[in-house]
């Protein structure tokens, strides 16, 4: 199984310009544990769960704080004719919890671990 099969190809996305909270609410109205940043058509960040935690823990004021200064910028990428297994093994070397999926400049979404254990279960 190839990582286009687990992509709908429609990836939630913010602006760098989102406050935290705008973010989050996304995060929540879709059900996803990240985001995807997206200025003028390209993608320049992801802004995930672990890092609403940290600014939270660090104090920040949600209403007030913008995705681009808590988000990863460019983030590594994958490329949606990669297996399933192969993305496994590169996620367990990178400690990566989200992998853009992008096609040339495209972004197709975003699969997380949970999306891959899935897949390795449902594929037995």
């Amino acid at each position: 199984m190839r990582l286009e099969s687990l992509v709908g190809g429609k990836a939630t996305i913010v602006g760098p310009e989102a406050t935290l909270a705008e973010a989050a609410e996304h995060m929540v109205e879709t059900g996803v544990d990240s985001v995807a940043v997206v200025a003028e058509r390209s993608l320049v960040g992801i802004l995930t769960e672990h890092d609403l935690v940290v600014a939270v823990a660090d104090g920040a004021d949600l209403e007030d704080e913008l995705v681009k200064d808590w988000m990863t910028e460019s983030p590594d990428t994958i490329a949606p004719d990669i297996r399933v297994r192969e993305a496994v093994i590169w996620l367990m070397q990178t400690g990566y919890r989200h992998l853009p999926v992008v096609d040339g400049s495209e972004l197709l979404g975003i699969v997380s671990v949970r999306d891959l254990l899935w897949a390795i279960a449902g594929d037995e």
